[in-house]
C-alpha cells in the first residue's frame, strides 16, 4: 500500500448538482462487536476482475455462510479492548507508524491514539474507525471477542454477492457528486488526494453512508479505511491482503475486486479492520 494507494471511481451514477455535504451522524455501534453482525449467505461467484490488476485474475470461488461486523471497528471499541487486555499495538512497540496525508512518511509517535503523529488525537472520534493497528493487532482484537478476521475471498463475496457487481453499490462507475453519498473516498481522478466533498477530509463515523450499503447490509465496505483480511496477498510474499479503499483513494481502488498488500506488523493511518464469525 505504501508503494501505490490509487483510489478508484467509475460507474454511471447521476451527475450534476452540488456535493451532499456532511452526512447525518449515525448512532455509534455497541462496544461489543458481536452485537452488530450481519448474516452473509454462502454461495459461488467468480472472484476477480478481468480488466483489473494482475492479481485480480478471475477464478471461481465458493464461500460458506458467515457473519460480518456491520461496520468497521471503532476507536471506542478498540479502547475497550486495550483497557480489558493491556494490549500494546505494533506501532506502539516500534515507536512509529506509516502516515499518508498526500505523501507517505514513517512518523515517530504515530499510533492508534495519535493516528497522524504525536500532535494528532482521537479525542471526539470515538465512533470513527480505529487505524494504526497492524493485522496482528486486528486479529488479537477479534480473537478477544471470539471472532476472527475475514478471509480475502469472504471480504470480496460480502462486497459483491452472487451477481458479481463491480462496485459495492452495483456496476455503475463512481461519479461526483453521487459517489459522495456512497462512501468516504478521496478525489476520484487523478489519484491520489484528500477530498472533503463527502463531508470528511479524513475518517468519518462508521456507518455514515447507508446509501452505499452492501447487498447484505454491511456498511463502509468501500471507503473510510482499508481493512485487513486474514489472507496472504496472492502475489506479494510475506504480505497480507487489504480490501475496501480509504478516505484518500480514487476511483480505481473503489472496485470490489481491488486489493492492496502490507506486512502484517505494519500500522497505517488509512487502515483499519472489521471482524467475522
Amino acid at each position: 500500500m505504501v508503494a501505490r494507494l490509487a483510489p478508484i471511481v467509475a460507474v454511471a451514477l447521476a451527475c450534476g448538482g452540488a456535493p451532499p455535504g456532511r452526512p447525518p451522524v449515525p448512532a455509534p455501534p455497541p462496544l461489543d462487536p458481536r452485537a452488530a453482525l450481519v448474516d452473509v449467505p454462502g454461495g459461488d461467484h467468480l472472484q476477480g476482475d478481468p480488466h483489473g490488476e494482475p492479481d485480480e485474475a478471475p477464478r471461481p470461488v465458493t464461500v460458506a455462510a458467515f457473519r460480518l461486523m456491520r461496520t468497521e471497528v471503532t476507536n471506542a471499541q478498540f479502547a475497550a479492548f486495550v483497557a480489558a487486555t493491556g494490549h500494546v499495538t505494533d506501532p506502539e512497540r516500534s515507536g512509529a507508524g506509516h502516515v499518508w496525508l498526500g505523501a507517505w512518511a514513517i512518523v515517530r509517535g504515530a499510533d492508534w491514539r495519535h493516528p497522524h503523529g504525536p500532535r494528532s488525537s482521537i479525542a471526539g472520534l470515538d465512533a470513527h474507525p480505529v487505524v494504526q493497528v497492524s493485522q496482528r493487532d486486528a486479529a488479537a482484537f477479534c480473537a478477544h471477542h471470539g471472532l476472527r478476521l475475514p478471509t480475502d475471498a469472504e471480504w470480496e463475496w460480502a462486497a459483491r454477492g452472487r451477481d458479481g457487481r463491480r462496485y459495492v453499490w452495483g456496476d455503475a462507475p463512481p461519479r461526483a457528486p453521487a459517489v459522495y453519498r456512497l462512501g468516504n473516498v478521496g478525489r476520484l481522478e487523478p489519484c491520489c488526494a484528500l477530498d472533503d466533498r463527502d463531508g470528511y477530509r479524513l475518517t468519518a463515523p462508521v456507518g455514515s453512508y447507508p446509501a452505499g450499503a452492501a447487498w447484505n447490509g454491511a456498511l463502509d465496505l468501500v471507503g473510510n479505511v482499508w481493512e485487513w483480511t486474514a489472507s496472504p496477498h496472492p502475489t506479494q510474499a510475506g504480505k497480507v491482503s487489504l480490501r475496501g479503499a480509504g478516505w484518500g483513494n480514487s476511483a480505481w481502488c473503489l472496485r470490489a475486486a481491488y486489493r492492496h498488500a502490507n506486512p502484517p506488523d505494519r500500522g497505517l493511518n488509512l487502515v483499519g479492520f472489521r471482524c467475522a464469525l
